[in-house]
């Protein structure tokens, strides 16, 4: 069985802005994620606070993540695009990178 390195971003948003916050990331950034190849399983805001939200994406391997990532932030496409209005809705940033088997991961999407 196959197993992905899986990162899982939860984030504490300002107040009032978890609405704004999962438009600009439905609309704009999660296409442009998965246009430049990054695997995003889920994201959404939390069920217990609509200023809370979790972004999780999957990757080969850690050094994967970290070449896709490097990439995808340097890119005309994220700096022009959605990046100042995301950074500009969080308040907190929590990482936590694990690895779990693929049957995990797609049990993760539903």
């Amino acid at each position: 069985m196959e197993n992905k390195t899986v990162e899982i971003l939860t984030y504490t948003l300002k107040k009032g802005t978890g609405r704004d916050f999962h438009k600009i990331m439905m609309e704009t950034s999660v296409p442009l994620h998965r246009k430049a190849g990054i695997d995003v399983v889920r994201f959404g805001n939390s069920l217990h606070d609509a200023d809370s939200y979790f972004l999780i994406r999957a990757f080969d391997s850690v050094e994967h993540l970290e070449s896709a990532q490097d990439e995808f932030y340097k890119s005309d496409a994220w700096r022009t695009g959605p990046r100042e209005a995301i950074i500009e809705r969080i308040e907190q940033s929590i990482k936590s990178v694990l690895t779990i088997s693929s049957a995990a991961l797609e049990a993760m999407r539903v």
